[in-house]
């Protein structure tokens, strides 16, 4: 008598559960029938068969103080200046000895709202009104300077934005000659202000929980090529501090978490 394939495959699946054949891995799993596949047993057990999961927070203090508690020997951070954000790996291991990468940290900074509003408004085209609005709303971090980098006081710095006039002149000269006439034109466009006008505009501000204070310089523009003038905030070398916070981001975080933990410019994919 001969079997067919189903029933083949019928009696191997019986003689599996009745063995109840178990395979020698770290997590416990068993072969089952519905072809012989393999079964993940963990969730039927009284705990996890490993610690793992993922810990992300924007606190700087939270992040270090979880590294620091956990202290597992082999964790490595990669830090993304780009972004101000750190991923650690508890469990990365090495090539030797590679971990499942599945035990994890991750640190984003969250911009302080200073910090976001200095961004927004840099090289925005605002009103009169905007701008000495925004003076107005920020005024306890900013320092209205002039051309000698003398301070000077809000409510003057406000006063100055809200009574921008602008005045056009036009001058022109002709010369004649034997056999020749040459014409030319200027036209002179100002602004002024019954107040001192600001020149530049200083902004402190810490960037980001953690980091040390920032002052950032904003030099004023006035536009005058509308019917009404235009204000604008230029950030000077804003490339350069943008790179110095980066920069102290990965020293405070190398500072405070000491020898917990590795560290490295970059990012790791574990897939």
């Amino acid at each position: 008598m001969s079997l067919t394939k189903d029933a083949i495959q019928q009696i191997t699946e019986t003689a599996l559960s009745a063995a109840g054949k178990m395979l020698p891995t770290n997590t416990p799993v068993a072969l089952i029938p519905d072809a012989v596949s393999v079964a993940d047993l963990e969730r039927y057990m009284a705990g996890r068969s490993r610690f793992r999961g993922t810990f992300s927070t924007h606190s700087l203090a939270d992040f270090v103080g979880h590294v620091i508690k956990r202290n597992m020997p082999g964790a490595k951070g990669f830090i993304d200046q780009d972004e101000m954000s750190c991923s650690l790996f508890f469990n990365i291991g090495d090539e030797i000895s590679p971990g499942h990468a599945d035990d994890r940290a991750l640190l984003k900074l969250k911009p302080s709202a200073g910090y976001k509003a200095a961004q927004l408004v840099n090289g925005k085209a605002m009103t009169q009104k905007d701008m000495s609005d925004w003076i107005e709303d920020w005024h306890q971090y900013l320092t209205p300077v002039d051309e000698n980098e003398t301070a000077i006081a809000i409510a003057k710095a406000i006063a100055a934005v809200r009574t921008i006039t602008v005045k056009a002149t036009s001058e022109s000269e002709t010369t004649v000659g034997d056999t020749s006439a040459s014409r030319s034109a200027m036209d002179q466009i100002e602004a002024r202000s019954k107040e001192t006008l600001p020149v530049a505009l200083l902004f402190n501000v810490i960037p980001f929980e953690g980091l040390t204070e920032q002052q950032i310089k904003f030099r004023l523009s006035v536009i005058t090529s509308g019917q009404q003038p235009v204000l604008k905030l230029r950030w000077i070398g804003e490339d350069v501090q943008r790179e110095d916070i980066a920069q102290e981001f990965k020293a405070v975080l190398e500072d405070k978490i000491g020898e917990a933990a590795t560290l490295a410019l970059g990012s790791f994919d574990p897939r």
